[in-house]
């Protein structure tokens, strides 16, 4: 009954989106034009933070300290240096002074202390040419960004005897959100011609290459439209734009791929127009719809997590997947209902052709389209135990260097070398003393005696680990303490540190924030929600496959290889940006560790994009068995009709992510290069060799089901092609677990393929 409820949705869908194709079509570029003007400047509307848990204690301590304590959180530096003279020069003590009065009177700006009105040691340079004047930028990172804005191009620059840049932790976030738009728009730029030649050769017809893009154009700017409202009501990270761009071309061409070569199969088979349109839509369109559930619940699982840097991209994947999986569902068979054959016009590779090849070829002929893939599966499942242990082997130990990852939180060395903000920061971090802005603070809460505040600093300066302890700083009923830790500022000293102070019995209230304690609560918040998130991941994906495939062990082994396919990547990650291998080469900065939440982002996200192809490859090797009931040449059918569509679209979107990659942006360039890593070993090595040696060695019990879920699977699940006969299905049930007899008795056919 499911069945045929199911195909007659599919019917009225069919009805639906060719009954006035033009209608259709205008429809979409008036909502297209729409999303534009609605998503515009909603960049300038992002973040460039978010990698703090909002619940944790050194975010509380951080709030608390900038309301009661704004001089213990500059976000705003001037380095101010005099050249060859010596900052106690008279003519450039009285020039900072004059600029350090001239900041105290602009609006927003609070805390403006600097070397010349402290005399404090930590903001002097250790060669006496250099001192910073510091400040607090008040409002949120919009806010504070636009007073920068307007502030800085009046301080920037030569001032009498003094030169001064500016830095500081909002002119970080603000260069590196400008740098992004940029590089975003560069990348955009390479990645738009070079996909579309790309589709040129895949397709052949011009007019079909178009069809693609368009859909992934549609995608891309309506997502910024739901970003746009997004950030109405919450933080958006800018980060999650890179997302939106690859997500939009990369799935909405994997999308359109699978649905126009099945249309044009079908219309090289004999079917009219809109009898292609019904049967692509009832197969490929349904796979490309469970397609887009499983990578969206993959990017869903980023909600569990409290950083809105993780949560960005769960908005911004979510609405991207499932706009270019509408788009491909409606637009796309309105267009090709009225192109109908003349999808394959502006054929740029007639030329080359043999005369008399059709557009999809014999199924089964020795020649015709993907015959290679054919023989290949059928070489890969003769030499199954050798094709499978050796790739495995080799997958693992590509992935052994993240056994080594260290976590660490982003900083100013993200950015290129050139930027400003940078320049500031490295020249205090390395000629300054103390290392200023790499310490902790304590917060400390309740009216107490000086005496008790006395004790309390010494107890904190006898912990290991503690190079300085200044403060106390009081004011009404709290006081703060900076405690300068040993060694590097997010170091594991530093986060041991962290963990001593919280411990450390206190006669009022304690609280802890620093660049350490931050990665401290940042690990422990990812590490509390990250079985939720794998959880969610892995159920849902094995219920979607089973609902695919209507087996038990498939959707296991889909998880398994899907972990397989990503160790490259992580491994990868490590290699080159944590030990600074290529570093030269891909112009970046170690820091020697990796942002603790971007290996679960990429995770997240290669591991929905595997499940994309995935459900394209395990769609066409059930519907095969399902007619004819052979599970060896089914994997060779499968591998036949879409190996070579889904190498095509993971070089395509490999394609878009390098471009993403170069950006100037360290952790851009990591997630752009690391998921395009991804995506090749797992088009090109999972799906290619583990996928059919592990099928060949599972024989057909690979589709085995207990009685409960195959009627389960029937009342709710997906059946794409026609049942094989009766016979078939009991001799299916006779030979048990190895199937062994039927699948040699067929090898020659699929031999033959």
């Amino acid at each position: 009954m499911s069945e045929v409820n199911s195909s007659e949705h599919v019917g009225r869908w069919t009805r639906f989106v060719t009954a006035r194709p033009r209608l259709a079509l205008l429809a979409a570029l008036v909502i297209t034009a729409l999303a534009v003007f609605a998503g515009s400047g909603v960049a300038d509307r992002m973040g460039s933070g978010g990698w703090e848990a909002p619940d944790a204690e050194s975010t509380y301590t951080t709030q608390v300290l900038e309301r009661e304590f704004p001089d213990s959180q500059p976000n705003l530096l001037l380095l101010v240096d005099g050249g060859a003279a010596s900052v106690d020069d008279p003519a450039v003590a009285a020039e900072a002074d004059r600029i350090t009065e001239r900041l105290s009177a602009e609006p927003g700006i609070t805390g403006v202390g600097s070397y010349w009105r402290t005399k404090s040691p930590a903001l002097r340079s250790t060669d006496g040419h250099e001192a910073i004047v510091a400040a607090r930028i008040e409002g949120d990172e919009k806010g504070a960004g636009e007073i920068l804005d307007r502030i800085a191009p009046s301080y920037r620059g030569t001032h009498g005897p003094v030169e001064v840049s500016v830095g500081g932790p909002v002119a970080v976030r603000h260069e590196m959100q400008s740098i992004i738009q940029e590089d975003l728009l560069r990348a955009e730029l390479i990645a738009l011609p070079v996909t579309l030649v790309l589709l040129v050769m895949v397709f052949g017809s011009a007019i079909a290459a178009l069809l693609p893009l368009g859909v992934g154009i549609v995608a891309i700017l309506g997502t910024n439209a739901v970003l746009r409202g997004i950030t109405e009501f919450t933080e958006v990270s800018v980060f999650a734009q890179n997302l939106t761009t690859a997500l939009g071309l990369g799935l909405a061409i994997d999308y359109a791929l699978f649905i126009v070569r099945r249309f044009r199969e079908e219309l090289a088979a004999g079917a009219d127009t809109r009898v292609a349109i019904g049967t692509t839509l009832r197969t490929a369109g349904r796979t490309v719809l469970f397609s887009a559930l499983t990578v969206a619940v993959s990017l869903a699982a980023m909600m569990v997590f409290p950083q809105y840097f993780l949560r960005s991209f769960a908005y911004a994947g979510i609405a991207v997947v499932l706009l270019a999986a509408a788009a491909a569902l409606t637009l796309l068979p309105a267009a090709l209902m009225l192109l109908g054959p003349r999808v394959n016009s502006l054929d740029l590779r007639r030329l080359l052709r043999r005369r008399g090849k059709t557009a999809s070829g014999p199924v089964e002929a020795g020649e015709g389209p993907g015959r290679g893939w054919a023989r290949f599966s059928v070489l890969v499942m003769r030499r199954a135990p050798v094709f499978a242990v050796v790739t495995t082997v080799g997958l693992v130990l590509l992935g052994l260097p993240f056994l080594g990852v260290k976590f660490g939180t982003a900083d100013d060395r993200q950015l290129p070398a050139t930027a400003e903000s940078r320049v500031v920061q490295e020249h205090i971090r390395d000629g300054f003393p103390g290392s200023p802005g790499g310490g902790l603070e304590v917060l400390a809460e309740g009216a107490a005696s000086p005496d008790r505040y006395a004790a309390y600093r010494e107890r904190i300066a006898a912990l290991p680990g503690v190079q300085r302890v200044d403060g106390p700083v009081t004011a009404g009923g709290s006081a703060y303490y900076d405690v300068l830790p040993e060694g590097e500022a997010v170091g594991q000293g530093a986060q041991d540190l962290v963990r001593e102070l919280r411990a450390e019995p206190a006669p009022f209230d304690t609280s802890v924030t620093g660049a350490a304690a931050v990665l401290v609560d940042s690990k422990a918040a990812i590490a509390d929600r990250l079985p939720w998130a794998v959880g969610i991941i892995v159920v849902v994906t094995l219920l979607l496959v089973f609902l695919l495939t209507s087996s038990v062990l498939i959707p296991l082994q889909a998880v398994v290889l899907n972990a397989l396919s990503l160790t490259a990547m992580f491994g990868a990650v490590v290699w080159v940006f944590q030990d600074g291998n290529l570093s030269g080469v891909l112009s970046f900065t170690s820091t020697g560790d990796i942002e603790t939440t971007l290996p679960v982002l990429m995770f997240c996200v290669a591991f929905g994009l595997s499940m994309d192809y995935g459900v394209f490859l395990l769609s066409r090797i059930k519907e095969e068995y399902d007619r004819t009931g052979d599970h060896e040449h089914a994997v060779t059918f499968g591998l036949r009709h879409t190996g070579g569509l889904i190498t095509a679209a993971a070089v395509i979107l490999a394609v878009v992510m390098v471009a993403i990659g170069t950006s100037r942006v360290t952790n851009t360039k990591m997630l752009g290069l690391g998921i395009a890593l991804a995506v090749l070993m797992d088009a090109m090595v999972v799906r290619s060799l583990l996928v059919p040696a592990v099928m060949k060695l599972m024989g057909r019990v690979t589709w085995w089901a207990p009685a409960p879920l195959r009627a389960f699977h029937q009342r709710f699940g997906l059946s794409e092609g026609e049942p094989a006969p009766a016979g078939d299905r009991e001799a299916e049930g006779a030979e048990g677990a190895d199937g062994e007899g039927g699948d040699r008795a067929r090898d020659k056919v699929t031999a033959g393929a």
